[in-house]
């Protein structure tokens, strides 16, 4: 078993996967800055830090075996609010990680690095990055991929659906986000609709990393569920929150990356297999709102770009 240090363990990825690690036996440690909680209220050992700090981090780094690195400005609309603030917390943080550590290393990038390309996208196809978010991962990549440090990096799709009891739900991801709206709305607005994501369940990005904690297993993988289109998914949600329906539109939206990728290397090699597929994460983010079990999704901790602003004071 090894000692892991989950750093931003406390977000919305970090809820789940801790709570695996543990269930694995392993002995876990959280360092988290709380830039979206007002607490960390877990049973877990946890340590409130910054990332850009070394001296609050390195005694927990030369406690570890291995490090899962979630922390992370993560988002086009997020990152765009302060470049230099985000270069600095997703390139140059990973730098002096592996300045300071000599252990495993497991890193969350994006397929978001893939832009807008035609095609099944698999691991050696070209990076075309529109936003600072994708070109921060890339960076990110790299610095790692040169490190002589034991590296496993998985390129996430879009994530969806409920972490665990404590952490936020995202609401500026889209299925998250057209699940809300139907549900409160009765209507979802797609514009364009025929731009493809990789879905990934947020609790499997546990399902990947967890089994390969103390492993040897190192590269980079794509992981994703499904391919869909917008208006695909769209659909999906139609068909199980009763009466809603959707509004589409052909004016241009600002976001426009369309990827589908492959996810078979990370299936052959790893033996990913997604545990909870779309339709599961309509029907618990549908039945949290109907439970008014999130009563106001419109405050700005559910939103990685408006909780920035206010600790910006952007506009």
């Amino acid at each position: 078993m090894a000692k892991v240090l989950v750093v931003g363990g406390a977000g919305y990825v970090g809820g789940h996967l801790v709570d695996e690690v543990l269930v694995a036996g392993h002995e876990v440690r959280v360092f988290d800055k709380l830039i979206y909680e007002d607490a960390y209220l877990k049973d877990v050992d946890f340590v409130h830090g910054d990332i850009n700090d070394m001296s609050q981090l390195r005694p927990h780094l030369d406690w570890a075996d291995t490090v899962i690195w979630l922390a992370a400005l993560v988002g086009d609309p997020a990152c765009a609010l302060n470049p230099e603030l985000t270069m600095k917390t997703n390139v140059l943080a990973v730098a002096q990680l592996v300045s300071n550590f000599s252990g495993r290393i497991i890193f969350p990038s994006t397929c978001s690095v893939y832009g807008a390309q035609d095609g099944l996208l698999d691991e050696n196809s070209p990076f075309d990055p529109l936003s600072l978010y994708a070109e921060s991962k890339i960076q990110a990549e790299k610095v790692l991929l040169n490190a002589p440090n034991e590296v496993l990096i998985f390129r996430l799709g879009t994530l969806f659906g409920l972490s665990d009891t404590y952490s936020r739900l995202r609401v500026d991801l889209v299925l998250n986000v057209l699940t809300i709206r139907a549900t409160l709305e009765g209507q979802m607005s797609v514009f364009g609709g025929k731009q493809y994501r990789p879905l990934l369940h947020v609790r499997d990005v546990a399902t990947a990393v967890v089994p390969h904690i103390d492993t040897h297993a190192t590269g980079v993988y794509n992981l994703h569920t499904e391919n869909v289109t917008i208006i695909e998914l769209a659909d999906k949600i139609k068909d199980i929150v009763p009466g809603s329906t959707i509004k589409t539109s052909e004016s241009s939206f600002q976001d426009s990356r369309n990827y589908a990728v492959s996810s078979d290397k990370a299936r052959n090699e790893l033996g990913f297999r997604p545990k909870w597929t779309i339709e599961d994460g309509i029907k618990e983010v549908h039945l949290a709102i109907v439970q008014g079990r999130i009563p106001n999704v419109n405050l700005p901790r559910f939103s990685n770009v408006a909780a920035l602003q206010g600790i910006f004071g952007a506009k």
